[in-house]
């Protein structure tokens, strides 16, 4: 594990950049970051699934001022908006509860208030569910798949690939991600396992669980723990890299 961790530590260096995300290496943050906003960034977050030159096409299409704007603008805007499984009525209903949230008061509050009495990043994810679901009811496939359902288990459970992408984001502060919340400590951070890093994190015995699910992703990111301890998900933007661009000399450590 030791000469894994020193070809890894290699790896971040190398994509700790800002030459990382860019139009002709595209990622769901590039939209984000022109904003620099939690609310904003969860969208972005939670619609990033498929194909990513979609995902981009998809944010870019998107008027985040509407965040500011009354029901009625909201509805006109974005009912003829659609992505994969989301149709506009499912967009509306996730701008309409941010914005009703955010009047109220914040995501990083919603969230800390919840993942502060054991530290868990879960119990932070299950409340801010609750409360978006609570400012604007709203029950359909695409809504649930796109908000995710409240966790109460690991095992067999979704890996909640798209929130613990948000949280990343939002959390650490490096050249990728933004660090714009400071309630949360980063050693806390759940890997975001995507099928890249899930490949990858077996070929490399990173992790030994044969289902991808949240209990997959926690073992993950409980080797890397033992990389570093205070940082864990530093690693996971390269492992994504190495997985997405089939780096062999890599996976053969």
């Amino acid at each position: 594990m030791h000469s894994l961790k020193k070809l890894l530590d290699v790896e971040v260096a190398k994509r700790n950049n800002a030459d990382e995300i860019s139009l002709e290496r595209l990622d769901p943050i590039l939209v984000a970051k022109r904003y620099h906003d939690p609310a904003i960034s969860l969208i972005c977050a939670l619609f990033a699934y498929g194909n990513v030159k979609q995902i981009v096409k998809f944010l870019d299409s998107l008027d985040f001022s509407l965040l500011g704007q009354s029901d009625t603008a909201i509805n006109a805007a974005l009912a003829g908006h659609y992505y994969r499984f989301q149709k506009g009525e499912d967009i509306i209903a996730l701008f309409i509860a941010l914005k009703r949230l955010q009047k109220q008061t914040t995501l990083e509050a919603v969230f800390v208030a919840a993942y502060a009495k054991h530290h868990s990043v879960i119990d932070g994810i299950n409340a801010t569910i609750k409360m978006l679901s609570s400012f604007y009811p709203h029950q359909t496939q695409g809504y649930t798949f796109l908000l995710s359902q409240v966790t109460t288990k690991t095992k067999g459970a979704g890996a909640l690939k798209r929130w613990m992408m948000f949280l990343r984001w939002m959390v650490r502060y490096d050249n990728i991600d933004m660090g714009l919340w400071s309630g949360v400590n980063k050693a806390d951070l759940i890997m975001p396992l995507d099928t890249h890093t899930y490949k990858v994190g077996l070929r490399l015995g990173l992790l030994t669980r044969k289902r991808y699910d949240l209990q997959a992703a926690i073992e993950l990111t409980q080797t890397l723990k033992t990389f570093d301890a205070k940082d864990p998900l530093k690693y996971d933007f390269a492992l994504y890299r190495i997985g997405q661009e089939k780096i062999e000399f890599i996976l053969k450590a």
